[in-house]
């Protein structure tokens, strides 16, 4: 018998796998329909829907190997980093969908939803106040107007799957919808600015630099205390404070 491997689990979702088959295990069952409905409306290759069976919705494993892990050097090749800007910029080129992802979110609650988080970094001693406001001044050139793409919504590079310098798919769609385009390559390069050349290279567009580097600051303040609520660790290398602590530099 195959063994049960936990990728992820917190409180909201789990992944197993068992052999070729990914079990993804999710209460709410609103973030698996989007996550059907995107790898079905996506123009890149994405994971083989097995069977669904409430609340557990089973995908086929992808060939190949993921980009790499954050906090961990890449070992995949410049050209599969290429080859990955290509594939989200032919996501970003499809039909906008109706629904709203996570890169969609308005100036409004962003902003909203940062102070909140900046002041909770603060008070409690996890960041310094100085990382802190430096980097809620650099994540504000985020907050702006975007024109609306189809946006995966978490795009990290663990996500994106290759076999040698081709791009085999993209998982974890539950965040998918209309956002900003620019959220997405942020997400891809984030804490791996060594490969943004590369990545925007494939995608073959111009790319506002300052509003990539303001989602990387504003990606991690926002992520700091859920990692550390869900039993992640943010100050790892390579991890979310460090990528705040570069802003500073």
């Amino acid at each position: 018998m195959d063994e049960v491997e936990v990728v992820v689990a917190h409180h909201e979702c789990a992944t197993l796998r068992v052999g070729d088959v990914f079990l993804k295990i999710d209460a709410d069952q609103a973030r698996t329909d989007n996550e059907v409905e995107a790898m079905t409306l996506a123009p890149v290759p994405t994971p083989a829907i097995l069977w669904r069976r409430p609340p557990v919705l089973a995908l086929a494993a992808l060939p190949g190997a993921s980009l790499g892990r954050l906090g961990e050097p890449s070992p995949a090749s410049p050209a599969a980093w290429v080859a990955a800007g290509a594939a989200v910029r032919r996501l970003h080129e499809a039909p906008v969908p109706s629904r709203q992802g996570r890169a969609g979110r308005g100036r409004e609650e962003l902003t909203e939803e940062l102070d909140v988080e900046c002041e909770w970094l603060v008070a409690n001693g996890v960041l310094p106040p100085e990382l802190v406001a430096r980097n809620r001044e650099v994540a504000d050139a985020a907050l702006r107007p975007w024109t609306p793409a189809f946006t995966h919504g978490d795009l990290q590079l663990a996500h994106v799957f290759v076999d040698g310098d081709e791009v085999t798919g993209i998982i974890d769609w539950t965040e998918a919808g209309r956002g900003d385009a620019l959220y997405d390559l942020a997400t891809l390069t984030l804490g791996h600015d060594e490969h943004l050349d590369d990545v925007l290279d494939g995608y073959g567009a111009d790319a506002d630099l300052d509003v990539i580097r303001a989602w990387w600051s504003l990606r991690s303040l926002l992520g700091v205390r859920w990692l550390i609520e869900h039993g992640f660790d943010a100050f790892g290398p390579g991890g979310e404070v460090d990528v705040l602590k570069a802003a500073l530099s």
